[in-house]
């Protein structure tokens, strides 16, 4: 699906028509998005702007080189977004190129970024008057669903800490659930940072309006305070984690205590028991009358004893 965004009657109109490039040149065009498009559009694309668009392999590569490049006639950056699942995320990559003044993006899924950024556009259209622009417009979204990302990451790692805080014991289940938020914040993580590097690279361009710079600075300091929350947050986990596993080394330190206390306290009545179960044939107590009631009181007051030593030595 291709959207073409037209600058017509001082306002900006929406069309997925690929024969008005027949019609039209640069300057009444200001954004075409293409979203999964058909091998027809693409090339409607390719031969109306002059250009080449990359492949899916080609987006996702992860050198800096690829993130932001410039050539003699576009601009191209690429970037990572996030596609919110039931537990988790999954990131899809997106091309931005910019020539002639014309921003291009190429996606395979729907983000709300896209549909916010053409809220903005359809509502205030007079403060984006080129391509380069509408992408910081696009990135300055992104950044702020970033930051939601975050915040709403935090809260999470807040009501787990407070869990663990509260119980007594610690399960299998909480520590899924700090592993599963351990791999929600790193990947939150590489994906600032994926912004960070495409920010940086504007940043070293000379070919963007002059205005656009002043904002550019701003974004990346927001995006450095992400990264900062970002690795506060894994921190914060990392010391969740450990207190998690102390608890349970605690709770199994118990356990066993418990069955080596056992085990000593029965240690003397079991002596007790062995000595009168030898077979030899001159033990005074097997023909005493009251031998057999002597032997199990002898083992009562061995336990006694025991106890009270265990009490007295506080390992009880």
């Amino acid at each position: 699906m291709i959207t073409i965004y037209l600058k017509q009657y001082n306002k900006i109109v929406r069309n997925a028509d690929i024969k008005l490039f027949d019609d039209l040149g640069y300057d009444d065009i200001l954004w075409i998005d293409m979203l999964s498009p058909s091998i027809k559009e693409q090339k409607a694309v390719e031969n109306f702007m002059e250009i080449n668009l990359q492949t899916r392999q080609q987006v996702e590569e992860i050198e800096s080189t690829s993130k932001y490049f410039e050539t003699e006639n576009a601009i191209i950056s690429n970037s990572n977004f996030f596609l919110p699942t039931e537990e988790s995320f999954t990131i899809e990559p997106v091309s931005f190129i910019i020539s002639e003044g014309v921003l291009i993006s190429v996606r395979n899924s729907e983000f709300r970024t896209f549909s916010e950024a053409a809220k903005r556009l359809q509502m205030n259209y007079r403060s984006y008057p080129t391509g380069y622009h509408l992408l910081i417009s696009i990135l300055e979204v992104r950044i702020d669903f970033d930051a939601d990302l975050v915040e709403s990451l935090a809260r999470q790692i807040a009501v787990l800490s407070k869990d663990i805080s509260m119980n007594e014991h610690v399960d299998k289940e909480i520590m899924k659930q700090i592993n599963h938020l351990q791999e929600n914040t790193m990947l939150i993580r590489e994906n600032i940072f994926d912004r960070q590097r495409v920010l940086s690279g504007i940043l070293r361009s000379e070919r963007f309006p002059n205005d656009i710079y002043p904002k550019l600075s701003l974004m990346i300091k927001d995006v450095n305070s992400l990264i900062n929350h970002a690795d506060f947050s894994s921190d914060r986990l990392d010391y969740m984690q450990d207190t998690a596993l102390g608890l349970i080394n605690i709770e199994q330190s118990n356990v066993t205590k418990i069955f080596t206390v056992a085990a000593l306290f029965f240690m003397p009545p079991t002596m007790i028991a062995s000595l009168y179960g030898m077979n030899f044939k001159h033990m005074p107590e097997t023909e005493w009358e009251y031998g057999y009631v002597f032997a199990l009181g002898l083992m009562v007051l061995v336990s006694c004893l025991t106890y009270i030593y265990f009490k007295w030595k506080k390992w009880l």
